[in-house]
């Protein structure tokens, strides 16, 4: 049963919050102390973690997107209203400016903090690699796509029942091992906005390809899933 939009938005809220503060918080302090910090991998598994305990804790209750582009993607694969995708977007974004907001009112306290790129995503100068446009494009956008793949499958009817946000939570930490380096990991325009405030405009003028190519990708998965809910189970070919 679809429960009260109010309840569901508050869960948006606090699970888009956690992964923003956990995620975004592990990147800004481990930069704050590189010598004895927890490196990429663990910023990695910090986001796959934050998403991974939020499913468990309020999944239920929303459905656990956390993310506007995994919103685009129930929409596109027929398995979430169209009306209710704004409210989502919208909520998931003002979690991610609070939880940036209170991530900055943290970093501030440590005498000298800089706010340099505030755990923001960026190509070109703004890339930690220096990786171009195109190939931040194509990044986000492939990610995205076997991101919001992997939570259509794994939630689906015919998925086996409770693993769903252990293969999320995994799918999220292998994503940001792969493309921390080339632009700091989005597949969220959520998580890249409520940074990007904080960071400045060189990184909002930025934040278009954060917002189109994870969207982009998103929706792509949900066409192709609806293409894979048409195949019989394999118990059903047997």
């Amino acid at each position: 049963m679809k429960l009260p939009m109010k309840y569901r938005l508050g869960a948006e809220f606090f699970g888009t919050f956690w992964l923003v503060f956990g995620g975004c918080g592990a990147a800004i302090f481990d930069a704050a102390f590189p010598k004895y910090g927890i490196g990429h991998g663990g910023v990695a598994l910090a986001f796959g973690l934050t998403v991974l305990t939020m499913i468990y804790a309020v999944g239920y209750i929303s459905g656990g997107h956390f993310n506007p582009a995994v919103t685009m993607g129930f929409w596109a694969s027929g398995r979430f209203s169209g009306k209710d995708v704004l409210p989502y977007v919208v909520i998931q974004v003002l979690a991610a400016i609070a939880a940036a907001g209170l991530l900055y009112v943290i970093a501030i306290g440590k005498p000298g903090f800089q706010t340099d790129g505030f755990a923001s995503n960026g190509y070109g100068a703004l890339s930690p690699g220096n990786y171009g446009l195109l190939s931040c494009l194509i990044t986000e956008i492939v990610c995205t796509f076997f991101f919001v793949t992997v939570i259509l499958g794994a939630t689906s009817a015919r998925a086996p029942v409770g693993f769903a946000g252990l293969a999320i939570g995994l799918t999220l930490t292998l994503i940001h091992l792969i493309s921390i380096p080339i632009d700091n990991t989005s597949v969220n325009p959520a998580r890249s906005t409520g940074p990007a405030l904080i960071a400045g405009a060189p990184w909002i003028h930025q934040l278009w390809l954060f917002w189109l190519a994870p969207i982009v990708g998103a929706v792509i998965a949900g066409v192709v899933h609806r293409w894979f809910a048409t195949m019989p189970s394999a118990a059903t070919a047997k």
